[in-house]
């Protein structure tokens, strides 16, 4: 009887699921202390903000929690990779495999919301209680958690096709993830900075999808120019890192 070969589709999936074996549910069934790190980080900064503005800023730090949870876990591909690429050299087996740089992106960054998962369950529980949201306006907040997602993981990946060292690879990530979802006005209204410090938040990619999940929770009034500028901005800038770690990655130079 002849064996049916594998679609491609369905050989990607294996691909992308292999990488969230091998990256996530290993490390999670063996060393669950990992999960610790996904719930208390973004957990403190909420618990900060919440104390710090007696209650009034308790919507916006879940929106907040949400953002650096799921920056944090695509940002999460520079150590992880950096881990498997010089400890394992596992990259040197996958670019001389079929699996596309893509798949292999694609696997490991699910593999990182998998991580998140404990993390986003509880802002999920908090949110139920602190927000209050339209159909439209779930779906809206999801698409800006996924366009801030696709950045970070495009920024992650390639970090850790440059990256040496793992060590290095951390200190890369802890520093961007500082710069990107904690000195940034994504736990607090951008209108709490005074002027002319504001326009220094605009630096930052999470400023603007901070603003658009601000504004559609009801805490922020914002225009439709602004709307339509942070959607512009926000698209741009996931293109453009996706496209820079398609073209400029050392996918193949390892």
């Amino acid at each position: 009887m002849a064996v049916k070969k594998p679609t491609r589709r369905g050989s990607r999936l294996s691909q992308v699921l292999a990488g969230i074996l091998v990256n996530s549910v290993y490390e999670m069934e063996n060393y669950p202390v990992v999960l610790l790190n996904t719930v208390v980080s973004p957990l403190s900064f909420l618990l900060v903000i919440v104390f710090v503005s007696r209650g009034s800023l308790f919507g916006v730090g879940i929106e907040g929690g949400f953002i650096m949870a799921t920056f944090s876990a695509g940002m999460g591909l520079s150590t992880d990779l950096s881990h498997l690429k010089n400890d394992f050299k596992l990259q040197d087996m996958i670019v001389s495999s079929p699996t596309s740089w893509l798949t292999y992106m694609i696997g490991i960054s699910l593999s990182e919301i998998v991580y998140s998962i404990p993390a986003l369950l509880v802002l999920t529980i908090l949110a139920s209680f602190g927000l209050s949201l339209t159909l439209a306006g779930v779906l809206e907040f999801m698409t800006v958690l996924l366009l801030i997602f696709i950045a970070s993981s495009s920024i992650g990946f390639t970090l850790s096709t440059f990256s040496s060292d793992i060590v290095q690879s951390f200190a890369f990530s802890r520093l961007l993830s500082t710069f990107f979802s904690t000195i940034p006005p994504v736990y607090y209204p951008i209108t709490y900075i005074p002027l002319p410090f504001r326009y220094l938040a605009y630096l930052s990619p999470t400023t603007y999808a901070a603003e658009l999940v601000q504004g559609i929770g009801g805490y922020l009034s914002l225009s439709s120019t602004t709307v339509v500028i942070d959607w512009m901005v926000l698209i741009a800038v996931t293109i453009a890192v996706f496209v820079l770690a398609k073209t400029k990655a050392r996918w193949r130079e390892v």
